[in-house]
């Protein structure tokens, strides 16, 4: 962010006595628990709060994204932070919300298989939830429709995304240019990403960032789920298990034992796993090249770590070329 911490907690105490009409005992920082937004915990007179702000230019969108998802899933019995306020005051986005007790999932004493247990279960029901579309972007708060960004080679649909990723795979592909990809590789991942056109998906609300970060765990081990930022509309559970195996290659976790503790939760059995794996794979395929295509037209100081992640997913679906 452009404010860095000591301009933003002055606009913290401004949003608080101002717009919350609150009084202020106490802001402090919280360091190294945001990715993304930088966030601090606010001490009133009656209640402690969390603050999160963003200067990025879709940051308030993410915002209203994120309050309808908590709602959703508050709805339906999964536990979440209460939103307070969401805004923009001097073109920084916020959201005030309130304080949940307990410890963070990365540092609770719980046995850390038992939440990623109850994550399993949190998925199973919030994937239920009614949505429409396809993609990251909310566009409809009232009837919960999502959509993906269209450009001049893609439509925003499913299939769209498929036939944008399918037309790229060619012999004057920057991929294969650069190397990254073989002829022989490009032309057989191509045939394997033309099957998904014949197949039947369910689609649903993923959470996007499952991870023992995004919990927080009371004394009683009673878990509650933080940060939908990266919510979307995609199919299930295919792609919420994906970005779990995605952390897997990058970051090291979920392990094996986590993920299987998840997928238990979650209600799927060994046979449940294998009878999609094959699917996932390709899925997991896509979205890795899809995101390196993105890298290198959009974002440079990204490319060599999409790169690498590519080369571990070729490698982890055991792709023979």
């Amino acid at each position: 962010m452009n404010g860095g911490f000591g301009i933003n907690i002055v606009h913290v105490r401004e949003i608080f006595t101002s717009i919350l009409e609150m009084e202020v005992k106490e802001i402090k920082p919280i360091i190294g628990k945001g990715a993304v937004n930088e966030v601090f915990l606010v001490k009133t007179e009656n209640s402690p709060y969390i603050v999160r702000m963003n200067d990025a230019k879709r940051a308030y969108s993410i915002f209203e994204k994120e309050c309808w998802c908590m709602e959703q899933a508050g709805l339906l019995g999964i536990p979440g932070p209460e939103v307070i306020s969401i805004g923009t005051y001097r073109e920084v986005a916020y959201m005030v919300l309130t304080f949940v007790e307990g410890t963070h999932g990365e540092d609770t004493d719980f046995e850390k298989g038992e939440v990623w247990r109850k994550l399993g279960e949190y998925a199973r029901i919030f994937h239920s939830i009614k949505v429409a579309g396809f993609g990251e972007h909310i566009v409809d708060l009232e009837k919960g429709i999502f959509a993906e960004r269209k450009h001049d080679n893609f439509d925003g649909t499913w299939s769209g995304f498929i036939k944008y990723n399918v037309d790229s795979l060619t012999e004057d592909d920057e991929l294969v240019k650069q190397n990254i990809l073989t002829k022989k590789q490009s032309m057989a991942i191509k045939e394997r990403f033309e099957c998904l056109y014949g197949k039947s998906f369910q689609f649903g609300l993923i959470h996007g960032d499952l991870s023992l970060k995004n919990t927080i765990v009371n004394d009683g081990g009673n878990v509650t789920l933080l940060d939908w930022g990266s919510a979307q509309v995609t199919i299930v559970p295919h792609y919420e298990i994906i970005e779990l195996i995605r952390s897997q290659i990058d970051q090291g976790y979920p392990s094996d034992l986590e993920l299987e503790e998840f997928l238990k939760g979650y209600g799927f059995s060994k046979s449940d796993y294998f009878g999609i794996k094959e699917d996932m794979n390709t899925l997991l395929l896509l979205r890795s090249i899809d995101k390196l295509r993105w890298a290198l037209e959009c974002s440079p100081n990204d490319i060599s770590n999409f790169i690498s992640h590519v080369k571990k997913v070729l490698k982890r679906v055991n792709y023979h070329l």
